[in-house]
């Protein structure tokens, strides 16, 4: 076997063995040619054909190097997907070549040949690249709202004759800072830095790495005249903020190669104002937040091993024992692992054609997982809590499906509902998913509608008739590469980061067709998510960088329009958090719109890894937990009422629920020397506790005038205060007009 795919696998920050890179090579740069083969090959050389304007060929051969085997997918250090990484793992071998000094007008034509130990030769076909040029254009950018697009900036990539990608340059003013662009872990200002905006599951660290699950291309540029401004594609987008260039903003985007390159290829929208202005003005345009119930605000409980109707109830039962409400009970290990469509142990009659099934198909053994699935909502319900189930928008095909997943899949295939790549000869083929997590999977098109209505309607009966109230709408980021086709044609590299928001619509839609608000928990989206539902920030370890990550996650996020975010807080993944971090994570988490902890799966060994406040009480033998987490959960619950009406202004006034302060005061510079301080509606100053070992905190109090909530001192703005700060205390400011209706919250007997 020798194998070369110019475009690689599509994942966006890795190379593969058996790739071109760059894929789209510049005039005047290098290009590295890979291929990948089976262990007999024992040579590699790689063929090249140079053909100039005149048509002349020049031809050359070259021993190409042995290299070690890059693969698919990111690093994974242990936990849920380790096992998934060591099944994709194979015995190949890596060789490449590169040519240097590259002719923008030369066309190159190349192939590789190995010889095996017995002396036969395998060849790939012939594959041929043009370098590609920069060219100025008068005519590549839209410009919608007051251009700030700077003089000739505007310059289109050629290949062959065809625009590959457009790049402008905005001005910067030296005491403008940028922020925005969906959800970010890195940084709130990222002047200086370099990003891109592309769907990408980044499994931990995502603050290290810069990768996002959640990107947008729209930014606010903050303490000036106030703007911002969002590149109107879902193809991939770069932006590289006063990083190479001071004072300058350079945006390079993905185009589509088939378009006229004479014609306009992209619309870039500016909008005018202060941040909230802004954010209006662009979610006017995208789509605002619906609003959801004031249960979404209660404490929200999950963990992987609640794998059981009688875990579930067990561990509900222990909150109540303890006195910490809980609101939203989400059962991630509930389906058979196969169809996530019916109940582990379930037994019924599958459906060849693939149709739906109802409650009345199924019989629940009395000795299994889940012996009476709408017994429990019942009776969760009759408690006051919902229950979300968890979802994956894939037709897992490893180990082989059977029955109910087997015709699913071959219904999906036969009757057109699965995403397509481009195989190599040309012809199009089911999409089977590269990334690790449930590799090789199919891929149902949820960005079409029929489609998205075929794969809902197995789900229905969970909402209509066992009364389940929403759904984690976990993954979405696992359409990878440019030679996806999806059913309305588009390719992948246009819609692979659209597809998110698309899976969590269809499921909002198949709640409110059932009378249900559409209450989703995402990970993963785009623009347009502003207006489907509830997001989390992903996976992380319980760690003091994580916690700090994951709340510049949030006000990211919030900046950008999602209103209804939370996070694992304190981490779900590895060791469990210390007490402190625990409680700390816990203090913010409570004035987040969405409280909700989450713990991985770890294979039932002991001891016990969840995140429940009674088992890292056991676990690390401090006896503090439970009582400051249940007064931390008794607060919350008294928090609601003021919740809901702020989440319903901010709906209504386009302002974020988790509300950076540079919104109410983007001209005061001191709000970015403490970026982790937000306000919760319109009244609350939040300042979490992010460092270990703290015992005072120091804030930074914006103009107004402010009322320490915990001790009732009140304190004039523009300076910075120090506060005691014991756990289960996070230093929390009440605006002074709204003192009389906060101390009701946080003056409760």
């Amino acid at each position: 076997m020798i194998r070369h795919r110019p475009y690689g696998s599509g994942h966006p920050y890795t190379d593969d063995t058996d790739q071109r890179s760059p894929i789209r090579p510049i005039a005047g740069q290098q290009v590295r040619l890979g291929v990948r083969t089976s262990p007999d090959i024992t040579e590699v050389s790689c063929e090249v054909q140079e053909i100039g304007p005149d048509g002349h060929a020049a031809a050359s051969a070259t021993p190409a190097e042995r290299v070690a085997t890059a693969s698919r997918g990111q690093i994974i250090d242990g936990g849920h997907l380790a096992s998934a990484q060591a099944r994709l793992a194979r015995a190949s071998s890596g060789w490449q070549t590169t040519i240097s000094g590259l002719d923008g007008e030369t066309e190159y034509r190349y192939r590789f040949t190995g010889l095996t130990e017995s002396g036969e030769t395998q060849s790939t076909r012939w594959f041929a690249f043009r370098p590609a040029t920069w060219t100025k254009s008068a005519t590549a950018l839209q410009v919608e709202g007051r251009s700030r697009v700077l003089g000739d900036s505007v310059e289109i990539l050629h290949s062959g004759g065809s625009p590959v990608r457009v790049r402008f340059a905005l001005p910067l003013a030296a005491a403008e800072r940028v922020t925005g662009f969906g959800e970010r872990y890195d940084a709130l200002d990222h002047t200086g830095r370099k990003l891109d905006a592309v769907v990408f599951e980044q499994y931990k660290s995502q603050g290290q790495h810069r990768r996002t699950y959640l990107p947008m291309p729209f930014a606010h540029v903050v303490g000036g005249e106030g703007w911002g401004f969002h590149v109107d594609t879902s193809r991939r987008t770069w932006f590289d903020i006063a990083a190479s260039t001071p004072e300058r903003l350079i945006v390079e985007a993905d185009l589509d190669e088939t378009a006229d390159p004479e014609a306009v290829l992209l619309t870039v929208r500016f909008f005018d104002g202060s941040p909230s202005e802004v954010l209006t003005q662009f979610l006017d345009r995208v789509g605002r937040p619906k609003e959801l119930p004031e249960w979404v605000f209660k404490l929200w409980a999950s963990g992987n091993e609640w794998n059981t109707q009688a875990e579930v109830m067990r561990q509900m039962d222990l909150h109540r024992r303890t006195d910490i409400p809980v609101g939203v009970v989400v059962i991630e290990a509930w389906s058979d692992e196969s169809t996530f469509t019916a109940f582990r142990d379930a037994q019924y009659n599958p459906t060849e054609d693939g149709s739906p099934l109802s409650l009345a198909d199924f019989t629940f053994p009395a000795e299994g997982a889940w012996p009476d699935p709408k017994g429990m909502v019942d009776e969760l319900h009759d408690r006051d809590v919902r229950v979300v189930l968890w979802q994956i928008p894939l037709l897992k095909m490893r180990p082989h499906p059977k029955g109910q997943a087997r015709f699913d899949a071959d219904a999906a295939v036969r009757e057109g509902r699965v995403i397509l790549e481009q195989a190599p000869d040309g012809t199009l083929r089911p999409y089977r998913n590269r990334g690790w997590w449930f590799p090789l999977a199919l891929m149902p098109d949820l960005t079409d509608a029929e489609a998205a209505r075929w794969w809902t309607e197995k789900r229905r009966y969970l909402v209509e008739e066992v009364g389940i109230d929403g759904f984690k709408t976990d993954g979405g980021e696992h359409a990878w590469g440019r030679d996806l086709q999806y059913l309305n044609g588009r390719r992948g590299d246009e819609a692979n980061n659209l597809f998110p928001v698309a899976y969590a619509r269809a499921y909002g839609d198949l709640l409110e067709s059932a009378g249900k608000a559409p209450v989703t928990f995402s990970r993963a989206g785009f623009t347009g998510s502003q207006a489907h539902g509830a997001f989390w920030a992903g996976d992380e370890n319980s760690s003091w960088d994580a916690f700090r990550w994951s709340l510049y996650a949030g006000l990211s996020a919030g900046s950008s329009g999602i209103l209804y975010w939370g996070w694992d807080f304190a981490g779900f993944s590895g060791e469990i958090p210390t007490a402190e971090l625990y409680l700390r994570s816990a203090e913010a988490a409570a004035f987040v719109p969405i409280m909700q902890y989450h713990s991985e799966f770890n294979h039932h060994r002991k001891p016990s890894h969840d995140r429940t406040p009674w088992n890292i009480q056991e676990r690390t033998g401090d006896d503090r937990v439970i009582p400051i987490f249940r007064e931390l959960t008794h607060l919350r619950e008294r928090l609601i009422p003021y919740l809901a009406h702020q989440a319903r202004a901010s709906i209504e006034h386009g302002t974020p629920l988790m509300k950076p302060l540079f919104f109410d005061h983007p001209s005061d510079p001191g709000v970015w020397e403490r970026p982790l301080q937000w306000m919760l509606g319109e009244d609350l100053l939040v300042s979490p506790v992010t460092e270990e070992g703290a015992t005072q905190w120091t804030t930074y109090l914006p103009e107004g005038e402010w009322v320490d909530v915990w001790s009732g001192q009140r304190h004039q703005g523009k300076l910075e205060v120090t506060t005691q700060a014991p756990l289960g205390r996070v230093p929390v400011f009440s605006r002074e007009s709204a003192w009389p209706e906060m101390k009701k919250i946080f003056r409760a007997e």
